[in-house]
């Protein structure tokens, strides 16, 4: 018998005319994402993925990798066995429970059965595996409705398959079917929840971090790095661009009034942004603002920074609470890289009182007491671009 694993779509089933397309952008991401584990055979039939490994693999790192990737809902590992009833119910077959069983209470047995000329229909199957299953483990007990652990048997055209655990995918659509956006991302815990949420909806991610020597250390950029490699273990290889940003800062505090600093600040960043974007064929920015959770982050705020983009700024986590979103950071393992106690720009000459509520005409005539427009330039042709890889 050999070890497969069986992927299972989610949104992706539902895609109709347009299905083929989504699963080859999947397979073509899962491809890429297992490309230095040998040799691997790929099959689809009726919503679900095969993946056959043809060297020996690590399976776990294998399923690791697999769990990461957009549109797969559920995954298994799962026995390929000969198309018969004593390959189902032998104890090579059962051997492969102990894992799932030894320790459970109680079962159910699922069967699915897509050859329609196998011998035993759906109830036959679960009726002898359930009895089998029963004489080897004589401590479980059957449970249809809430089982600890449902043993599955497929009867596929040519070979048959079983499993006895299934394990939750990423879900969402994979990664290149939604066009670009490019992330602005910093230190923080907000931002790379952001990015992985919108990766999750099928677009292609590029970063963007804004550093300012000497107030920011190279520990802090590294940081940043660091969280964007644990990111492209879901969003796939990151293109990342780091922008000088210390000169903008400092003509900032020495020419602007202080209860402006921040505002104008983001309205800089944003217009750095686009400008990146727009060299890189992006569709739309992406940040982690959460409405009212600091100064910068009312809706007043907001409206004074996205009036200075020409594209759409997209805000995964505008209506989450922070716990939510630390949830969704422990889930994707970035929280512990983002609370470690490096500077980031964004608290570089904070203001004591910052404007909660600034008007978009008193935010632009004071940003127009000093030209940015040539540090602009300067911090977009002097930023440097670089791919960050998943491990």
């Amino acid at each position: 018998m050999k070890e497969i694993v069986l992927c299972k779509y989610g949104e992706i089933a539902l895609k109709g005319l347009n299905k083929n397309t989504f699963e080859a952008v999947m397979v073509k991401n899962i491809k890429h994402r297992l490309r230095d584990m040998g040799k691997i055979e790929y099959s689809r039939s009726q919503s679900t993925l095969y993946i056959e490994p043809v060297d020996d693999v690590d399976m776990d790192e294998l399923v690791d990798r697999l769990r990461k990737v957009y549109g797969i809902a559920k995954l298994c590992r799962a026995k390929k066995i000969e198309k018969s009833m004593d390959a189902v119910l032998s104890k090579e077959t059962t051997d492969y429970f102990d894992e799932s069983l030894e320790n459970a209470k109680t079962f159910k047995v699922f069967a699915k059965r897509s050859d329609k000329h196998f011998a035993l229909k759906s109830p036959e199957i679960c009726r002898e595996m359930g009895h089998v299953i029963l004489e080897r483990y004589p401590h479980l007990s059957v449970d249809v409705h809430d089982p600890d652990v449902t043993v599955t048997v497929e009867i596929r055209e040519t070979n048959a398959f079983v499993h006895a655990k299934a394990l939750d995918g990423a879900g969402g659509i994979p990664i290149g079917t939604s066009g670009r956006a490019l992330l602005l991302l910093s230190g923080g815990i907000d931002s790379p929840v952001a990015g992985c949420m919108i990766a999750k909806r099928g677009a292609q991610i590029q970063a963007v971090h804004f550093e300012a020597p000497p107030y920011t250390s190279e520990r802090a950029r590294l940081k940043v790095e660091r969280l964007a490699q644990i990111m492209a273990g879901y969003c796939g290889d990151i293109k990342f661009h780091c922008v000088p940003f210390t000169k903008i800062q400092e003509a900032i505090r020495d020419n602007c009034k202080e209860e402006f600093f921040t505002i104008i600040m983001r309205r800089l960043m944003m217009e750095i942004a686009v400008k990146i974007a727009e060299k890189e064929d992006i569709q739309c920015l992406v940040t982690g603002e959460s409405l009212g959770q600091v100064a910068s982050q009312t809706m007043y705020a907001m409206v004074c920074t996205d009036a200075v983009s020409t594209l759409p700024v997209f805000r995964p986590c505008i209506g989450m609470d922070k716990s939510e979103i630390v949830e969704i950071s422990r889930k994707i393992d970035t929280f512990e890289t983002s609370i470690e106690p490096y500077e980031d720009c964004c608290t570089v000459f904070t203001p004591k009182h910052p404007k909660t509520r600034p008007t978009l005409k008193d935010v632009e005539k004071e940003q127009q007491r000093f030209d940015f427009a040539p540090l602009v330039e300067t911090a977009v042709n002097d930023t440097r671009t670089y791919y960050i890889n998943a491990d």
